[in-house]
């Protein structure tokens, strides 16, 4: 053994995951992943072992954590969908996390959301309060990131906006629009992550960018950065829906779902704490003008 210590990655192929992954590899750590999307497509990636999400198979999976000194768990579904649901995600994560104790991982990294709650009417932030449970009850050592929103170079909400916002003459929020985000670079999300990952301290931490928008503010704001300045109109959340549903079916996605909207408009992605990361939105978004909404970023495609 050379004593190079071992870190997993769930979904180091996907978003969060490979920003993750690529600074613990410049720290000279070997990254394995854990992916069934590569198994799937075939790919490889250097510097990054590959093994597969067994799932089904509770005893290989801990196998493969054998080992490992943190896991850093970014696995998870956005919305229910036909091909994936949080009930299947929450049941695997579980797997997960159980197959980390008996493997005598000596540290857990993980991805929640902000302001999750068991009593919460929204499936994904109950669950995400759930696992949160789960985890504090396995006895390993864990940091709890809890991010709003991830922005970057393959991200969709940002992303998207501002493709609606270089095609369309007015952009339309539901109702007032002045629900609050705090989105964080996901570069930052990463170094907060990988910085965690060095400790042994059972924390939470609110893993919120330096920026507060209103969503009619960050609305304005893409559209002044790209010089698409266009009017911002209120209109109810059900026929907001409804539109999004249609240009979801001309696209081949889900743009947006219906407790996706319920939680921005009750102020979820929004916390009355200290930034973790530095990046400014409005920054990153002037610089990178010139390719911000661009094209469509698909969720499903992503998936697929």
């Amino acid at each position: 053994m050379d004593g190079t210590k071992t870190h997993v990655v769930t979904g180091a192929l996907g978003y969060s995951g490979s920003y993750i992954a690529r600074k613990l590899i410049e720290k000279g750590h070997r990254v394995v992943t854990l992916s069934n999307s590569a198994a799937r497509s075939g790919r490889t990636v250097p510097d990054i072992e590959i093994k597969p999400f067994d799932f089904d198979d509770p005893d290989r999976l801990a196998e493969s954590l054998r080992g490992v000194e943190v896991l850093y768990n970014t696995y998870w579904v956005r919305f229910n969908h036909k091909l994936f649901k949080h009930a299947d995600a929450v049941k695997n994560t579980l797997t997960l996390f159980g197959a980390a104790k008996r493997a005598g991982v000596e540290r857990i990294v993980h991805i929640s959301i902000t302001n999750p709650s068991k009593d919460s009417h929204l499936e994904y932030f109950r669950e995400k309060a759930h696992l949160e449970e789960a985890l504090k009850a396995t006895g390993i050592s864990y940091a709890i990131l809890r991010p709003a929103v991830i922005f970057g170079g393959e991200d969709i909400l940002i992303n998207n906006i501002a493709w609606f916002v270089r095609r369309f003459p007015v952009f339309g929020v539901f109702g007032s629009g002045r629900y609050r985000l705090q989105p964080i670079y996901v570069d930052d999300l990463a170094g907060l992550a990988v910085e965690h990952g060095e400790l042994r301290d059972n924390v939470t931490v609110d893993a919120i960018g330096p920026e507060t928008f209103t969503y009619r503010e960050l609305v304005e704001d893409i559209g002044e950065i790209l010089g698409k300045k266009r009017p911002v109109i209120s209109i109810s959340p059900s026929v907001g829906f409804a539109v999004a549903r249609i240009a979801g079916a001309l696209l081949n996605d889900v743009i947006i779902t219906r407790e996706e909207i319920d939680g921005l408009m009750e102020d979820l992605l929004y916390v009355d704490a200290r930034p973790a990361g530095t990046t400014r939105l409005t920054g990153w978004a002037s610089e990178n003008a010139h390719t911000l909404g661009l094209h469509y970023h698909s969720e499903l495609a992503r998936r697929r």
